[in-house]
């Protein structure tokens, strides 16, 4: 009886005490890293996004675990001398707020729907990693005038997730998991994980800090990402079968050495199944070629425009 005392104690205080530092990491996040941009509102759901520059429309999505500060880092104004670029927080994810239903088609009709808004209609979209498996939603659903797809997850993969996704999917799982992570992962861990999404590219000086890890430890953000990405296979061999139907340009990007969504099992299967397809095979490159690579981008992205 003592004993049992005693591990309900320690289990009330673990819970406790997890529960107030991942609350103060939570609102230190949010203290460091407020809203960048401004909001629209779509069926009772915000959107933040960022639009910036002239000109024809283009819309960037970004990847798992991140928000649209991997894409305001650098590559979003090298393009707004010609382009006028929104960039949104996907849903839950950024200061964007979750939604009901987390599949890839109701992400893209949300943030469609949120453009609108705006004034956007039939632009170029470009998705980095999972953002381009958004794009490829969106596009089937129908819209875009072309895609720009870098790095990204299009078709079923063999084996299985990371530990962490495995982890997470299921409820018990998500329950003890995430409130663990978000209270105590250290920076520590973060930057080593950036820096293995990049190898064998180096991260830009400044990328930490300006990404706003933090704002991805919040609880209910871990929450919609593991949703998001747990979901990401089936929805996949789902999409595969209606590629061919996609005749709008569509420009691959790609790196050899991705080894987070590896290049012979994505882009260069896709590349065969969509008939206006351009594949850009980056030598040497890892996951995060905007980055390390964005002249190559940026010539995708205009040759879409163009196209």
């Amino acid at each position: 009886m003592r004993l049992a005392a005693s591990f309900l104690v320690a289990a009330v205080g673990l819970v406790g005490a997890t529960h107030w530092r991942a609350s103060a990491r939570e609102a230190s996040a949010e203290a460091a890293y407020p809203p960048s941009g401004q909001f629209v509102t779509v069926d009772g759901k915000r959107l933040h996004y960022e639009m910036k520059g002239t000109g024809p429309d283009l819309v960037m999505i970004h990847g798992a675990s991140g928000s649209l500060r991997d894409l305001t880092f650098a590559l979003r104004d090298r393009l707004t001398d010609r382009y006028r670029v929104t960039v949104v927080d996907r849903p839950g994810l950024g200061h964007s707020d979750p939604q009901d239903e987390t599949s890839l088609l109701a992400q893209a009709r949300f943030i469609k729907a949120g453009v609108a808004q705006l004034g956007v209609k039939d632009p170029v979209v470009l998705g980095q990693s999972y953002g381009g498996s958004v794009a490829l939603a969106w596009a089937l659903d129908g819209g875009p005038k072309a895609l720009v797809l870098v790095g990204s997850p299009s078709m079923p993969w063999p084996g299985k997730l990371d530990i962490w996704y495995r982890a997470t999917d299921n409820a018990i799982g998500r329950a003890v998991a995430i409130p663990l992570a978000s209270a105590f992962v250290p920076d520590t861990y973060v930057r080593k994980a950036i820096d293995a999404v990049f190898a064998p590219d180096l991260v830009p000086a400044g990328y930490d800090d300006f990404l706003g890890t933090q704002l991805t430890l919040r609880r209910a953000t871990l929450a919609a990402n593991v949703a998001q990405v747990n979901a990401l296979r089936a929805e996949l061999v789902e999409m595969e079968p209606h590629y061919p139907s996609l005749g709008l340009p569509v420009e691959l990007i790609h790196g050899t050495e991705d080894t987070i969504v590896p290049l012979h099992i994505h882009s260069q299967p896709l590349s065969q199944l969509l008939p206006n397809a351009t594949l850009t095979v980056i030598s040497g490159a890892g996951h995060m070629p905007h980055h390390a690579h964005a002249a190559e981008v940026i010539a995708a992205i205009d040759r879409a425009a163009l196209r």
